[in-house]
């Protein structure tokens, strides 16, 4: 069985918002492969299953907002006996450029609040994730929380859109059985 969590906020305020990146991909990949979220209030997340031909796959987005993301990514792996190399998390980054992807086997949260949470709940920074760019606000312009709380410009929208069909890509090949090394081979 494998896990693709999406990282966002849950509420009407935080829809199409650029940390939400991470709940629009997921969102657009559930419609693709034709599954429905479904709350799963013991896991604290909205939750598709999405079988492929050759196994299970956890569409995961967690709804105990973005700070505490790591309690329903721990929650639903102990649950079900997923293993650390079998979950892919996808999240915004801002040091990317919008709309560039990157796929990661380990490293820092770089300051984002949902891999710090993972990282604290898991007790490794050794988990695969794929960033999805959102830009950095440009200097004067904006305080980084509303940048990121900010939703997208009308201009941005194409750019994300790509991201976001490049996203599809990706946690399809995942979810059908490659590893986040294949992946980076692959995609980066």
């Amino acid at each position: 069985m494998k896990m693709i969590v999406g990282l966002g906020n849950i509420g009407r305020e935080y829809e199409k918002t650029r940390h939400n990146v991470g709940f629009m991909a997921l969102d657009s990949l559930a419609q693709q492969v034709g599954v429905t979220f479904k709350q799963d209030g013991a896991h604290q997340a909205y939750v598709a299953d999405w079988y492929t031909p050759t196994m299970k796959v956890l569409l995961v987005k967690p709804t105990t907002y973005m700070n505490e993301s790591g309690r329903a990514v721990r929650g639903l792996m102990d649950y079900y006996g997923i293993a650390l190399a079998d979950i892919l998390i996808v999240h915004d980054d801002m040091d990317l450029a919008l709309g560039k992807l990157r796929l990661r086997a380990q490293g820092s949260a770089g300051g984002h609040n949902g891999l710090k949470s993972i990282a604290k709940q898991l007790g490794t920074t050794n988990f695969s994730r794929l960033k999805m760019g959102i830009s950095h606000p440009k200097p004067g312009e904006q305080h980084v929380i509303n940048f990121v709380l900010g939703k997208f410009d009308t201009d941005e929208v194409p750019m994300v859109r790509l991201g976001i069909d490049a996203s599809i890509t990706i946690c399809q090949t995942f979810a059908h059985g490659a590893d986040i090394h294949q992946l980076m081979n692959q995609f980066n």
